[in-house]
């Protein structure tokens, strides 16, 4: 089947994968552009949770100042000198720093949140009016979700990714693991707004 050039150039450039791989993966699904581009990042996600649990020791500290009011130092780590001395990993920093400043997260990864202030958030919802009443298993269910949703605007990684908010910062973060060959992980920053005071 033919499939449009247009899909082909958009679905490499948003995968990073060569021209030819992105015209079988869309002749695959029929040239459905949605499903081609699901059918990647599923293969993708498994190269990049395969390098997820290597120990990630080098990288690189980035900033950024958004109009002389907001500044932020972020510390994104890699496995090699090699790839943290790559421009691509460089801009990658950069906009980790940009995501930062436009989204002020509090954790890296909803792991990284303290038990205590995720069960105290989980009390709270399963103790909620809306709830009363309603069986515990479906209750609990109903707070899984209420908790993911409240924790995504301060989780770095489930946050909608600055530059296209179509994806998360996770999928971002994949798609750069997938890209370098090696794990890769945001550890720590610094965010300032001016007047403002923690």
């Amino acid at each position: 089947m033919s499939v449009s050039i247009d899909d082909i150039k958009k679905l490499k450039a948003l995968t990073g994968i060569g021209l030819t791989d992105a015209k079988v993966a869309l002749v695959e699904a029929d040239g459905n552009f949605d499903k081609a581009l699901e059918a990647l990042r599923k293969k993708g996600v498994t190269k990049a949770e395969k390098k997820g649990d290597r120990e990630t020791r080098e990288g690189i500290i980035e900033s950024y100042v958004h109009s002389n009011r907001i500044g932020v130092v972020v510390e994104v780590n890699c496995e090699t000198d090699f790839v943290a001395r790559l421009p691509e990993f460089k801009e990658f920093a950069h906009q980790m720093a940009m995501q930062i400043a436009a989204f002020s997260p509090q954790y890296s990864t909803i792991e990284d949140i303290p038990t205590d202030v995720y069960e105290a958030k989980k009390k709270e919802l399963l103790e909620s009016d809306a709830l009363k009443g309603k069986p515990a298993e479906m209750a609990e269910k109903i707070v899984e979700g209420q908790l993911k949703k409240h924790f995504a605007e301060q989780v770095l990684a489930e946050q909608p990714y600055v530059l296209d908010d179509s994806r998360t910062v996770s999928e971002r973060i994949k798609e750069q693991i997938t890209l370098n060959g090696e794990n890769i992980r945001v550890s720590q920053w610094k965010r300032i707004e001016l007047g403002v005071t923690e």
